[in-house]
């Protein structure tokens, strides 16, 4: 538009007052009110004519000027200045348009400039995946019938705490506290060689690394399978790969040990309690055995039951002896031969059956009863047995705990390994432009909305 106001201006004036400088300042002044656009594309016809005067020798210079007739002018310096005018005319033109178009300046240029930096200057990223599962052992298998009914074990599946417990420890601050100490990752993302928008700062904070180490790497957990599938971004395949590596092998020893931690405390309480069970045992035993070897038994009730036994023998015995003598005094006289033999038989089987009821009623030097010992053998006996009962028990108990802390170690299976990426998967700049320019145009559109309101409001 102000080419061609140029264009019908220098129609109305003649060849010499188009070459004259004074003249075309003091025309622009007079149009500045009326016509600024014009006034201003004549500056610039009078800055052109300055800088040629300034470009010519010195002693041309010098010499008084003379008004040249426009058929004497040079055909390269038309063309010159025809090319510059022009050149001044579009960049005009461009910022008119821009001045007049606010979507041109708010939406499309911005997009532009951000398809630049996404296609040539934001550094590549490569992505490395890996996928990992837990499982745990089938204890029945290992076991008889009777045993796997005892535990009542069969085949265990992985739960979803296993896989979000991966997942949460693969984000703690202790797995960016390893992978700093075997792969340095401050100094691979804050390498100079990445472009400013997309790495670290060498001298950001370690709240600040563990924000940006999680933009990077990333894992989801599939609920039905059970895989966790991890990803790890970096800005080289080796190290990308490298990085994916060292997750699941510190991921592999966290639930490793966790599972061996948790087996081994609770094997520990049970074989605690069990000791504390067999030490009773031993005990009891001890005190069976010191009290056969004190009053030299092997089993005082067999021993009283034939002490007894013996004793009914002798009362049996003399009763029948008792019968003879008084058959024999029936027939012959006090003092035969054969009544003295039996009075005498019959003294002696009263003294043996008094002492042995004097072994029934007391024995040893402490003076104890038979029916005492007894009593108290049939107390330490009935310790020992159930001492026994409780040790079975906890025996049992035992190997019921062994089996179900084998249940309970956790093993992770590498699933896939950690890939070697080939092509670079960021930036994604397709996807990021056109995402720009919806919310540059959502923008634009919402303060536009508002721009309105206010100005319908005033």
């Amino acid at each position: 538009m102000s080419e061609e106001k140029f264009q019908q201006f220098r129609k109305t004036i003649t060849p010499k007052q188009f070459h004259d400088i004074d003249f075309l300042t003091r025309k622009a002044q007079q149009l500045e009110p009326e016509d600024p656009i014009l006034s201003k594309r004549i500056l610039v016809r009078v800055r052109n004519l300055k800088a040629q005067e300034q470009s010519k020798p010195a002693n041309e210079a010098i010499k008084p000027k003379e008004p040249k007739a426009p058929n004497k002018q040079t055909p390269e310096a038309t063309k010159k200045a025809a090319h510059s005018d022009r050149e001044i005319g579009k960049n005009n033109r461009l910022w008119s348009k821009l001045r007049k178009s606010p979507f041109l300046s708010l939406v499309i240029l911005p997009t532009l400039l951000f398809a630049f930096y996404q296609v040539f200057w934001a550094t590549e990223r490569y992505e490395s995946q890996a996928k990992v599962t837990v499982q745990q052992p089938d204890s029945a298998a290992t076991m008889d019938a009777s045993m796997a009914i005892l535990s009542g074990l069969g085949v265990s599946n992985t739960s979803t705490s296993d896989t979000e417990l991966i997942k949460t420890y693969i984000y703690s601050n202790d797995m960016l506290t390893y992978l700093e100490q075997h792969l340095d990752l401050r100094h691979h993302y804050s390498d100079s060689s990445i472009d400013v928008f997309s790495r670290l700062g060498e001298d950001d904070s370690k709240e600040e690394l563990l924000e940006y180490f999680l933009k990077h790497v990333s894992v989801e957990v599939n609920d039905k399978s059970g895989v966790v599938a991890i990803y790890t971004q970096a800005f080289t395949p080796d190290f990308a790969q490298q990085l994916a590596n060292k997750i699941v092998q510190r991921a592999e020893w966290y639930i490793n040990s966790i599972g061996h931690q948790l087996a081994q405390a609770q094997l520990e309480f049970i074989r605690g309690e069990h000791q504390v069970v067999e030490n009773k045992l031993q005990q009891a035993q001890s005190q069976l055995l010191s009290f056969q070897q004190r009053y030299h038994l092997l089993d005082p009730t067999a021993e009283g039951l034939a002490i007894q036994q013996i004793t009914y023998q002798l009362e049996g015995q003399l009763s029948a002896k008792e019968a003879e003598l008084k058959g024999l005094l029936a027939v012959m006289s006090a003092n035969a031969p054969r009544v003295l033999s039996v009075k005498n038989e019959i003294n002696a089987l009263k003294r043996q059956l008094e002492n042995e009821r004097g072994r029934l009623a007391q024995a040893g030097d402490d003076a104890r009863p038979v029916s005492e010992i007894m009593a108290t053998f049939a107390d330490l006996k009935i310790k020992v047995e159930l001492a026994l009962q409780a040790y079975t028990s906890s025996q049992v108990s035992l190997e019921k705990s062994r089996i179900e802390a084998y249940r309970q170690l956790k093993y992770l299976v590498v699933v896939e390994a950690a890939t070697l990426p080939e092509d670079n998967k960021y930036p994604d700049v397709t996807y990021n432009v056109v995402l720009f320019a919806i919310l540059a145009a959502m923008l634009f559109a919402i303060g536009r909305i508002i721009y309105s309101t206010i100005r319908e409001l005033k």
